[in-house]
């Protein structure tokens, strides 16, 4: 066992770089197909596309990044989890292979929609390593959640009152040149807050004192800070016109207090509750009755309203079973692709038909892997603050992952969040590599917990 500031021996990290090496050929060939559909379907009508210049680069760049990151974490000496940096990496490379494919006038302002998610993309894995490597103990994280909590709120509240509107939702903060969604900051924080709280009142909750009809609730003034603090975070988000954040926040929150009290009828309240509060937002906002309207019936409307989806279900349809390849499918429609929002809301509809269903499986069995790693390392975690943590960053990405995945593909209303890794999109990729990044630091047996947490641990026999 290493001490805190760690004199840690290199280690070579075999496992790591077979995986590394195997995404790396992946999206080499992925590349190679891309190249190869853009000459067959070189026409003068492919010039509206705006598409990328046919070179590697990006991509050569991305995976010399990605091996960067895999040599600093094997200099650093640290015993932390070797799949979940090959499985994210391969995620962010099918995210850049599909931003080189698409028009590169959609969004970006380093040289177009790849290049800016290029940039994005390093600055993300700078962040991941930069945490797997420097966190050594995760006391600044449960003795501050409310701390963190306060200051992930206000910056919501920041946003509401002076962020800017896209698509009538109000999500970017502007601070000088630096702009970004706090939404997607606020995410982690309340999981860190989350875990601290239930972690410290977990007999609390679990016990109950007193009843309402069949449920025996906790004491009102324990339950009431956590609920109150998240219910701010959702009513926030939920007026901001935040619809996708707003459930990825509220199914999040579930889950983690069913894994701390183990209470079905806590989730089967919260899912009670979540039903009303639907029913009674579809009267009163306009633009979640519309929605639900959408997801009913997107046909009514299929050149106005509904037109997104479906299209998006067309893609899928004619991705089939194998798909038409990288550069074979996303027909223009005059100067546009057939999805005006494929690079944020859609970007597994261009999976679905270019890769077709093997590769949107593929993509989905990635995000299981990083889930199964996150619940791995959070069965393994010494303390109950830190089993919490690790599930919910890894639950935070799976809920995220799900939601936008059945947007897209009908199985519930569409909502505005990104695929994590995938999306274009720097708040997202930044905030999905401060997840990345302390998975893998809590992977690390050797990560120090405050000596008061571990004299608690002792006290009440927990280990």
């Amino acid at each position: 066992m290493t001490g805190p500031r760690g004199r840690l021996r290199p280690r070579f990290r075999r496992r790591e770089l077979v995986l590394l090496a195997t995404a790396a050929l992946a999206l080499l060939v992925g590349w190679l197909s891309l190249d190869l559909g853009r000459q067959l379907a070189n026409e003068p009508g492919n010039s509206a596309l705006d598409v990328a210049p046919a070179g590697p680069e990006r991509l050569l760049v991305y995976l010399g990044a990605l091996f960067a990151a895999h040599l600093v974490l094997g200099l650093s000496g640290r015993a932390i989890d070797e799949i979940l940096l090959p499985t994210a990496g391969l995620l962010g490379g099918i995210g850049l292979l599909v931003m080189e494919r698409l028009p590169q006038t959609l969004a970006g302002t380093l040289g177009g929609l790849a290049q800016t998610q290029l940039v994005w993309l390093l600055l993300a894995l700078a962040v991941l390593t930069g945490l797997a490597v420097l966190v050594r103990s995760d006391a600044w994280l449960r003795l501050y959640k409310y701390t963190w909590a306060a200051v992930g709120i206000g910056l919501l509240l920041l946003t509401f009152l002076f962020g800017s509107e896209t698509n009538g939702a109000r999500l970017t903060l502007q601070i000088g040149p630096v702009g970004g969604q706090p939404s997607e900051l606020l995410k982690i924080v309340l999981v860190v807050f989350l875990a601290g709280y239930l972690a410290e009142y977990r007999p609390l909750l679990v016990g109950g004192v007193w009843r309402v009809g069949l449920l025996r609730l906790p004491p009102l003034p324990y339950l009431a800070p956590m609920v109150a603090l998240w219910s701010i975070a959702l009513a926030i988000v939920v007026v901001q016109r935040d619809l996708g954040t707003a459930l990825l926040y509220f199914l999040t929150f579930l889950l983690l207090l069913y894994l701390a009290t183990g209470r079905l009828a806590y989730v089967g309240l919260g899912l009670l509750l979540f039903v009303l509060g639907a029913a009674v937002a579809a009267r009163i906002f306009p633009h979640v009755a519309a929605r639900i309207e959408i997801w009913l019936d997107p046909f009514a409307d299929p050149s106005g309203a509904g037109y997104q989806v479906v299209q998006a279900l067309y893609a899928f349809g004619r991705g089939g079973l194998l798909g038409t390849g990288l550069g074979g499918g996303l027909p223009s429609l005059g100067e546009r692709p057939p999805i005006p929002a494929i690079h944020t809301d859609f970007p597994l509809a261009a999976i679905g038909e270019e890769l077709g269903l093997v590769g949107v499986l593929a993509v989905l069995a990635c995000y299981l892997v990083i889930v199964e790693r996150g619940l791995r390392i959070a069965v393994a975690a010494a303390d109950e603050f830190r089993t919490l943590l690790a599930a919910g960053l890894a639950l935070v990405v799976a809920v995220q992952a799900f939601v936008i995945a059945a947007g897209n593909l009908k199985l519930i209303p569409l909502t505005g969040i990104t695929l994590p890794f995938v999306s274009y999109g720097g708040s997202s990729l930044l905030a999905n590599g401060v997840i990345l990044g302390l998975l893998l630091a809590l992977s690390d047996p050797a990560v120090g917990a405050p000596g008061r947490a571990r004299q608690g641990e002792a006290r009440s026999g927990t280990g």
